[in-house]
């Protein structure tokens, strides 16, 4: 570096400003350095950087399977958010094991990354002592809520609701559900299925709960499976509210074995929004959850904690809920055959303050 200031003219720390990326210097130095640089193939030294500013440049990001395309687009969505920040991703596959979950919070990227943005499934509301950390945390999703860290979630219910109410619009009155998870009282398939009947209420419609499908891990399999299930059983149905895009494309291939038209018999709405769905055919009508906010605020989120280490007072935990939407295709009818895609409705997001439950945190 003394070596590239010399021959620029410039002072070491002007190098240092221009190689970290600094946006305050002129661009007639920067060019300077720029070619003193390129001259001498001078190299940053990273891990001397990294002992002098005590960060790493990485965060992790922690999610449950990659292989489902809401994961991974999740995946691509911060990488591309983080890169802005001056950040490289290292990603970690949980499996949705409470093992593998619990591994993350136990600080073991802690000499690797400078914080974690952590979507877990497995851990749920009595795990919240794991989650008072000792490192920049954010959570996702909808496992956990009053956790000692900042929290970006989706508008679940709402969403929900807003489903159920625009398949009522369309005229349908047996709306089935595909994904639920018997027993969970937290959790996206709890809370999509409380707005759900939300959404029946409202509309005047009995709750049926010969209507509501289980199923396990959200996949296209279980998906196929429990809509088989439901057909087979013979329980009238006109569309179905799919928990996930990955259940969705599994229930629409096994609407398509049993012959049955979609929507001309069975109009057909998912969750997520991937890009898949805009592939299929027909067309996937789908909930917006808002990923690339969800991306961007979490990140924003994190590297906020992890610029105020050491900073004095620690700023309060928000929970930030973004934007979400539904977008019309050709399942429900909402467009014609080839028709594109339409917004049918939008549920604003919001960011609140809020006080992790403490009694809990401390056993």
């Amino acid at each position: 570096m003394h070596d590239v200031a010399a021959r620029a003219g410039v002072s070491v720390k002007t190098v240092s400003n221009v190689v970290n990326a600094y946006p305050h210097v002129r661009p007639e130095t920067r060019r300077r350095v720029e070619e003193a640089i390129e001259h001498l193939g001078y190299r940053m030294n990273v891990s001397a950087r990294n002992l002098r500013t005590r960060r790493t440049g990485m965060i992790t990001l922690a999610v449950p399977e990659l292989s489902l395309p809401y994961f991974a687009e999740l995946a691509d969505s911060v990488i591309r958010a983080a890169e802005s920040h001056g950040y490289t991703v290292l990603i970690e596959q949980t499996n949705s094991t409470r093992e593998r979950e619990a591994q993350v919070l136990s600080g073991r990227y802690q000499d690797m990354t400078d914080g974690v943005i952590f979507s877990p499934l497995a851990l749920g509301p009595s795990d919240l002592p794991l989650f008072d950390v000792t490192f920049p945390l954010v959570v996702l999703g909808e496992r956990v809520f009053g956790a000692p860290a900042d929290h970006v979630t989706m508008n679940n219910v709402a969403a929900a609701r807003a489903v159920t109410a625009h398949l009522v619009a369309l005229g349908r009155r047996r709306i089935a559900v595909v994904g639920a998870h018997a027993g969970e009282a937290v959790g996206s398939a709890a809370l999509r299925l409380e707005g759900y009947q939300h959404g029946l209420a409202d509309a005047g419609i009995a709750f049926d709960p010969r209507l509501v499908g289980e199923a396990g891990l959200w996949h296209r399999a279980t998906g196929a499976e429990t809509m088989g299930r439901l057909l087979d059983s013979g329980v009238e149905i006109d569309a179905v509210f799919a928990l996930n895009d990955a259940m969705a494309l599994g229930a629409l291939h096994a609407l398509h074995a049993r012959r049955v038209d979609v929507p001309g018999d069975v109009a057909l709405i998912g969750f997520d929004d991937v890009d898949d769905v805009r592939y299929s055919v027909p067309t996937i009508s789908s909930v917006s959850p808002g990923r690339e906010q969800i991306a961007a605020r979490a990140v924003e989120l994190l590297v906020a904690r992890i610029d105020a280490r050491g900073a004095g007072e620690p700023a309060p935990f928000r929970r930030v809920v973004p934007d979400s939407s539904i977008v019309g295709r050709e399942s429900t009818g909402d467009v014609p055959a080839g028709g594109g895609e339409k917004i049918v409705a939008v549920q604003e997001g919001r960011v609140e303050t809020v006080e992790p439950v403490r009694e809990q945190i401390a056993g």
